[in-house]
């Protein structure tokens, strides 16, 4: 028999392998985190979602036709050190998706047997701006697994949760644990499930009390000085495009005079701009991001894309776009775990694990008319959340298009290759009311964005 928890409430499982799937009305992220008995996981690899899929003991289950996204976990192959299995959810930030899970029918969990047979469901209700949940927690109590319903939100969305429980987001070390211990003594289980089996004698050592999240669940956000644009449509994925006729124009340079300093580099050369058509980059070239009697783009994407060096095999990379203010300040990076920034002047349209089919493997959508003021520059990246060198790529390359009239305007096509973790691939930086695209193809280290923050800002000149 099927039983339905409330916030708190919690039944042993009847089974050693389960399934949770997470149903909802748009897209969600679903992950797991393990944790050890310190409440926090023992490295980045007990950190299960659809970047790294595999873990010991549990595995993240992709949504298909009819199905939604899920978590396995095979108890059995859990860890003897693993006490807890949290199971997240978090919005993806696709076209017409929710901001927050506030407004909107709530997401239902259900734990089901491998026969597919429903165990469990818990409904969290009461949500307001939280744009992450910790649904359900799988936690060993006396030598038996038991689930609990928690329905724990978060406005900082999967980012904040991974980060709660001692991942490692930065590509550096954890910090110390600061999560409060309760204070107050182990606690009987809660009342109100009539039909769950009573609970077998309980280590008095286990604390049964829900874990708090460490940060405050809901921080302040400053007011944003620009309006949320409309939703961005998510493209379809689309047959890389060939040059059109004519031959796409080459950026070419006239030098300036010694010493000249732009916010392209010190040195270089006056770009170009879009009056005769798509142009095509070389490392280091600029095209002013203007056309003669047109009016001034309002929205664009940066569409990047990759291919695995090896026939059959597979790259997992992620773009992602940091945006600075004028002092080299970083104002926000948008990328797989923040995939909106500014109010949605930034958005990132989703994550490709593979890098497998044509067309862009990502894309990143840019108002340019909602960018607040002091963002003045943008530098677009490629890193392997997963350590993959880019020995192992083939072909990258990046494209700009008039994301209004799906137009493409400059392409840029990186030449050669480093055994690193990470590429600059372009920047957009604005003087006045004029962008200018430049392409940078320079290499550096790092897991995720963050560990490019540093080298964007050098790309920038600042």
């Amino acid at each position: 028999m099927s039983v339905t928890l409330s916030k708190g409430g919690n039944c042993p499982l009847a089974v050693a392998a389960v399934v949770v799937e997470v149903a909802f009305t748009a897209p969600v992220d679903v992950s797991a985190l393990l944790l050890a008995g310190a409440g926090k996981v023992r490295s980045d690899a007990d950190f299960v979602f659809y970047n790294q899929p595999n873990g010991p003991g549990v595995r993240y289950l992709a949504a298909g036709p009819g199905r939604p996204a899920a978590v396995h976990v095979d108890t059995t192959a859990v860890p003897a050190d693993v006490q807890t299995i949290m199971v997240t959810l978090s919005l993806d930030g696709g076209p017409g998706a929710p901001v927050t899970f506030g407004g909107t029918t709530p997401p239902t969990a259900t734990v089901r047997d491998p026969s597919g047979e429903a165990l469990v469901t818990f409904t969290p209700h009461g949500l307001g701006r939280e744009t992450a949940l910790v649904l359900l927690e799988l936690y060993r109590r006396g030598g038996v697994w038991k689930v609990r319903a928690v329905g724990q939100g978060y406005a900082n969305g999967l980012a904040g949760i991974a980060t709660d429980f001692g991942v490692s987001v930065d590509d550096d070390p954890a910090p110390p644990p600061t999560r409060p211990q309760p204070a107050t003594p182990s606690r009987p289980e809660p009342a109100g499930n009539a039909d769950v089996p009573p609970a077998r004698p309980e280590a008095p050592a286990y604390d049964d009390t829900p874990t708090p999240p460490v940060a405050p669940l809901l921080p302040h956000e400053p007011p944003r000085p620009a309006p949320i644009p409309p939703p961005i449509p998510r493209r379809p994925m689309t047959t890389r495009p060939t040059p059109p006729a004519p031959t796409p124009v080459e950026a070419r340079t006239a030098p300036l005079p010694t010493g000249t300093t732009t916010r392209t580099g010190t040195g270089a050369a006056a770009p170009i701009n879009l009056d005769k058509g798509r142009v095509s980059l070389r490392k280091d070239q600029s095209v002013s991001l203007v056309k003669t009697g047109a009016p001034p783009l309002t929205r664009v994407r940066m569409g990047l894309g990759w291919d695995p060096a090896k026939s059959g095999g597979s790259i997992d990379l992620d773009a992602s776009c940091i945006a600075f203010d004028a002092h080299g300040k970083k104002v926000v990076a948008v990328w797989f775990m923040k995939l909106s920034g500014l109010g949605g002047a930034i958005r990132h349209t989703g994550d490709n694990l593979t890098g497998e089919g044509e067309g862009d493997d990502e894309s990143i959508v840019v108002c340019l008319d909602a960018l607040p003021p002091h963002v003045t520059g943008l530098v677009f990246t490629v890193n392997s959340f997963l350590g993959q060198k880019f020995t192992e790529v083939s072909r990258a390359f990046c494209r700009l298009v008039d994301d209004t009239t799906d137009t493409e305007l400059v392409r840029f096509e990186l030449s050669g290759s480093e055994p690193r973790t990470g590429v600059l691939m372009c920047k957009l930086v604005r003087e006045g009311p004029i962008w200018t695209m430049t392409a940078l193809g320079r290499f550096a280290d790092g897991r995720t964005v963050r560990k490019l923050v540093d080298p964007a800002r050098e790309a920038l000149g600042l």
